[in-house]
């Protein structure tokens, strides 16, 4: 089989969810298919480190453009170009011509349920626009549609009235270098980014269902009731985004509790993780939620959302909250700092949760589909 992969942002020096995700299927096939050939097609090529090529793993950069042009014009090209037997596009948009079979991995569909033309930066706004144009086209084109969680799959099925069963679940995993780091790695990365010593960590940004606007309000809520809690250690969030949030709710004194880092390597992540008091993820709405079990594996107690993907991908190993809720989140947030035994109870079960969630395993229903499909075409 000539495999097509597109993986177009995994050489980008700031990567995140989906690009890891794809890396990681990249990565497992690389190690469990030497007969079939592959070709990953790449669009920056800012940094090469995370992936070599194989033998039978050939890395194809096209043309550097904008996502829609790339996708649109040059990868549609390349796929005739390469006669390949099937294009797997990993992360929800394809091109709508296409001449091979298409699998699409749908990792959401929220763009398609609600969209906000006001919140979010302009390239989180276009990128919802697009993706709401393209993915209807595309999803009537596919020959396999997968996603990542159990409850992104009814929402998917439900929303184009498939059966479920149309919709193969291939769940996320977590690396192998997310656990608990020494405590000289911990000081190491604490230095690197002058991180106070006792800190609370929040990974999200400005998109609104990352719910930054709640976590601000659970803390004012929190130091009105003159409950002390640590700082706030967040990445990937500008100063001047912060300064007009926290004005708007009423509390700009809150600035002088949050550390900003900038981006945050995912090579840095696991001591960071690990020497963190507690992890809050209490978005609005996720597909999977993959930084709950990277917490998890570095022992770091977990507070998330009652809602759509989150307590399937949590479990029992979490605090649940009601994420529109910022007297919730911040109840939470006083009870684990105040219950050592809940904190650790937390931390126990959570170590159990991310064994249950395998990257090879994925990669061989994964490569189990793809024989299926050429054979059947």
């Amino acid at each position: 089989m000539r495999i097509g992969i597109e993986a177009q942002r995994i050489f980008r020096k700031k990567r995140h969810g989906m690009d890891m995700v794809a890396l990681a299927l990249i990565r497992n096939l690389q190690e469990m298919d030497r007969e079939n050939r592959y070709f990953i097609f790449v669009n920056e090529m800012e940094d090469t480190s995370p992936l070599s090529p194989t033998e039978n793993f050939t890395i194809v950069p096209l043309p550097p453009s904008p996502y829609p042009v790339w996708e649109q014009y040059h990868l549609a090209k390349a796929v005739s170009s390469y006669q390949l037997d099937l294009l797997h596009c990993t992360s929800n948009t394809a091109p709508v011509n296409c001449q091979a079979p298409l699998v699409i991995t749908l990792h959401d569909i929220i763009y398609l349920e609600k969209i906000n033309l006001k919140e979010g930066s302009l390239y989180q706004r276009f990128g919802n626009l697009y993706r709401r144009w393209n993915v209807p086209r595309v999803v009537k084109k596919a020959v396999a549609i997968f996603t990542v969680s159990a409850f992104e799959q009814e929402r998917i099925a439900r929303h184009f009235r498939m059966n479920n069963s149309d919709v193969q679940v291939v769940y996320n995993g977590v690396a192998g270098h997310f656990q608990k780091e020494s405590i000289e790695r911990q000081q190491a990365v604490r230095k690197k980014y002058a991180l106070p010593e006792t800190f609370i960590l929040f990974l999200g940004n400005t998109d609104p269902k990352k719910n930054l606007r709640g976590v601000l309000k659970g803390l004012a809520l929190l130091e009105s009731r003159k409950v002390p809690f640590p700082d706030l250690v967040m990445p990937d969030i500008g100063k001047e985004i912060l300064q007009s949030m926290l004005s708007e709710i009423g509390s700009p004194q809150l600035l002088a509790k949050i550390h900003l880092t900038g981006y945050i390597p995912n090579e840095d992540l696991p001591a960071i993780y690990s020497q963190a008091v507690l992890f809050l993820y209490p978005s609005l709405r996720e597909s999977f939620g993959l930084p709950i079990l990277e917490a998890m594996a570095c022992g770091c107690p977990v507070i998330t959302s009652t809602t759509s993907s989150m307590p399937e991908v949590a479990g029992d190993a979490a605090m649940l909250i009601d994420p529109t809720d910022p007297l919730s989140l911040s109840e939470g947030i006083e009870y684990l700092l105040t219950h050592p035994d809940a904190r650790a109870e937390c931390i126990e079960k959570g170590y159990r949760r991310p064994p249950l969630f395998d990257y090879k395993k994925g990669a061989r229903l994964t490569l189990d589909c793809y024989k299926q499909l050429v054979r059947n075409t």
